[in-house]
């Protein structure tokens, strides 16, 4: 019988960032509370820059590479972007462990969808090729709704892993019923992502108390991204008892 994976927390920075641009004010630092997250057992560290700096800002990026390459080595460092020109140059001049593009515009709030591979494939493919050849793992965003036609064209970009969207899935925290129905459509995308050969990523709106549903339901999970959540319960518990709750919900022994 196959082993479940380790899944691994990587804290997404983004809305630490957010809070600190409020007053244009170095605290919170971004790396601090990022160098506490590392401390207490996450895994890597995870930021979306986007074109207006609304939040993480280009002049994070070299800072946190630092961080991880200092003091922190065998952490990783995620980059999340929408694959213009410009973001392949900042994701090449700081040399990620991961990129995980998203098919975002550049207005919206958060990402709140996956890519339409049959569409999108053309341009990602060359994307994905470029990114691998650095070295670099690409994990590309994508709806967990079960349908198995979408993913086998994820696939055939040449990606090595896709993040399953669960904000639909974080969506139902007061309903039994539709958090088990979404959870069905995430297994399916999974057991058909597996079988494609790709990786499972997942994030978005992921909370201790709906993580182990999530967990059971895909044994074989290998990464979750969490920053809201996790941003949050650092107001009440402290960034270094958030992150241990967070490895809990995992899975983790701490």
């Amino acid at each position: 019988m196959t082993q479940p994976a380790i899944t691994k927390l990587s804290v997404n920075l983004n809305a630490i960032a957010q809070l600190r641009n409020r007053r244009d004010l170095p605290w919170p630092s971004v790396t601090g509370l990022g160098a506490l997250a590392l401390g207490a057992g996450a895994h890597g560290l995870t930021v979306h820059p986007r074109p207006d700096e609304r939040h993480i800002r280009r002049s994070d990026l070299p800072e946190i590479r630092a961080l991880i390459d200092d003091d922190f080595p065998q952490a990783e460092f995620n980059i999340e972007g929408y694959p213009t020109e410009a973001f392949l140059e900042l994701v090449e001049a700081n040399q990620p462990e991961q990129v995980t593009l998203v098919p975002d515009d550049p207005a919206q709030a958060t990402s709140d969808h996956g890519w339409d591979f049959r569409r999108d494939g053309a341009l990602l493919k060359p994307v994905v090729a470029r990114l691998k050849k650095q070295g670099i793992r690409v994990s590309l965003f994508a709806d967990g709704d079960g349908d198995a036609e979408v993913l086998a064209a994820a696939a055939e970009t040449g990606a090595d892993r896709v993040e399953f969207y669960t904000g639909p899935y974080g969506a139902c925290y007061d309903d039994p019923k539709a958090a088990s129905a979404a959870l069905e459509k995430l297994q399916a995308s999974a057991e058909a992502a597996n079988g494609l050969g790709l990786g499972i990523n997942s994030g978005h709106d992921l909370t201790v108390a709906n993580l182990p549903g999530l967990k059971q339901h895909i044994p074989n999970l290998l990464e979750v991204s969490i920053g809201h959540g996790l941003t949050a319960d650092a107001l009440q518990y402290g960034m270094t008892e958030t992150v241990r709750r967070f490895l809990r919900a995992c899975g983790h022994d701490v």
